[in-house]
Formats: structure tokens, sequence, C-alpha cells
């Protein structure tokens, strides 16, 4: 099922949260929507589930239109917001029950419903817990599993892997990779290597109008004519190779690694391999590591929004 957006606008007062954007997210996509905090992600999505209303523009949902047949549009839509609600004191399985009724699915259906959501979210061992009982990551699943009970063919997913440590992180996105094979994704985030792991698609926005859309690897494309390098010096005096190498004709930035290496921005069209090399020998510095690993995201982001 497809979402279609022409022009869509919200304003907060004399602030634009969102300012006549357009785009298409294609049945089976997982469309990654990033963007600074404040860009008007969050405004976006809850206009596409129907829980805000536009002040201009379309959003139609398997060609039905949010603003004019919400409660057929809303039975298609699964939406898990950042701050995930959920009943703490109600166990796993009475919850996701109590979703499914709301839904309108009838007993039989439920009882399929819970038994998928359960397998798919992985919850079995915590599905006769209290809600309350669970970790972050759990309760993110059970988050998950309430926005797909009654079988969506789209998901809008706002911030699913906020406050999650590393393991908890990989367990959500390998689930959204799964879901995704079959139903149309929005997932919202602010971490480029989430997106990158995750989806098919990046949009970028920033200060509510898109700045970018295309495929990771199109996006990355765009930063090839800065290439990062990345070098190590030993028996260098502390503090002198950072200094030196910022002085470089070509080297617009400079950034430590956690391993002790520098990488370094190079400016569109310099080749700064051959001054870096240069610079040790003459300072008799020892060049034990001096390669490029290409471009990032990261720069691309950073282009983009930080104006």
């Amino acid at each position: 099922m497809d979402i279609r957006i022409e022009g869509l606008t919200k304003h907060y007062g004399p602030q634009a949260a969102v300012d006549g954007i357009s785009f298409v997210v294609r049945p089976g996509e997982v469309l990654g929507f990033l963007g600074p905090n404040g860009a008007g992600k969050s405004t976006t999505m809850k206009m596409i589930c129907g829980l805000l209303a536009p002040d201009a523009g379309a959003i139609h949902v398997g060609g039905r239109s949010v603003l004019s047949e919400l409660q057929a549009v809303r039975r298609h839509i699964g939406y898990l917001p950042e701050n995930n609600p959920l009943y703490e004191d109600m166990p796993v399985l009475d919850h996701l029950r109590f979703a499914a009724r709301l839904q309108g699915l009838s007993e039989g259906r439920i009882r399929e419903r819970l038994a998928e959501m359960v397998r798919v979210c992985g919850l079995d061992a915590e599905k006769h817990k209290r809600v309350g009982e669970l970790s972050k990551g759990y309760r993110q699943r059970v988050g998950l599993a309430q926005a797909m009970v009654h079988d969506p063919e789209v998901l809008i997913l706002d911030e699913p892997t906020t406050g999650l440590d590393p393991n908890q992180i990989v367990e959500i996105r390998e689930l959204i990779k799964e879901v995704g094979r079959a139903k149309t994704v929005i997932f919202s985030t602010h971490i480029l290597p989430e997106v990158e792991a995750t989806c098919d698609r990046i949009l970028i926005i920033n200060k509510g109008r898109i700045v970018a859309d295309g495929t990771p690897a199109d996006l990355r494309r765009q930063a090839q004519g800065r290439p990062l390098v990345r070098v190590r010096i030993e028996d260098a005096p502390s503090g002198a190779p950072p200094e030196a190498l910022r002085e470089l004709p070509g080297v617009e930035g400079l950034d430590l690694t956690p391993d002790g290496a520098y990488l370094l921005q190079a400016a569109v069209g310099a080749h700064i391999a051959r001054p870096i090399y240069r610079l040790c020998v003459d300072r008799g510095w020892t060049l034990t590591e001096l390669h490029s690993p290409g471009s990032r995201l990261e720069d691309v982001f950073r282009d983009l929004t930080l104006n």
C-alpha cells in the first residue's frame, strides 16, 4: 500500500513546522525519515496517521484520503510514537488483546494475531509479565506488536530505537527489516547508522522542507568529491600532528577517532595524501596508516542541515 504526500503544510503560529513537502513511499519500501531535532519529522508522521490536521496539502494512503476517509485509512496504519505509551499495570498479552479489540478484531482473529506478534516480536519469554516489569528493549517490542496487531499494510515508526542500548538497537533494527519485507514502513530517526542499516531509501527534512531524497548509496555519492583520509602517526611530539595537518593545503577538517587516528576531510577536488606523506618525512614522524575510507552519509547530512 503506497503513501502519497502532496504539498503538506503545517504551521505553529508564524512558524512553518512542515512547509509544502511532497513525496511517495512505495509498497514494501522502508523509508528512513531523517532530520535534526525540530525538522518536522514527528509532525509529518502525525499528519499521515490523522492525529494532526494539516493546514494545506493532501495525504493519500492506498489511494484513500486521510483528510476525508480517516477511519477507513486508520485500519491500514500501525503507529509507534516516539514516547511509546503503554499501560504498565497490564500483562503483555492482555495489553495486546486490548489493543486488538480497539481495532475491531474478532476473538478468533485476536488469538491468531497475538500468537503471531509474540513470535515475530520475540515476546514469548516475557508475554506473561506486566509491561512495567519489562526492559526498555522489550517495551519497544510490545509497542511494535501493538502497532502491528491488526496487521496493517503501513507502519509509521517514530524514533523506535531512542534510549536503547547497542544490543537492543540491533534487535529492533532486525525486527524492522523483517516486517518491512511485507509492509510499507516510514522509519523516523536522527541516527545515521540506523538509517543505512535498515532503510531502502532516505528522505532528509530540514526546517520543514525536503532537502534530499535517495538511496543511501545515492546520497553517499554526493560527498565523494570531498573524500576522507585516515592517518595514523607515531614518534611525533604531543599535539604537533593535528596542528600541522590542519595547515596542509586542501584540508578542511580534522577529527580524532576513538582509536587515536586522525580523520581528515579534504576540500572538493583536493588530493591530500601526498602532502601528508611529505609532511611526515620532513618532520621525521613515522606514518603507520594512510588511506581513504570513502565518503560518509554524515557529510551529506551536515551539508544539507547546517544552514
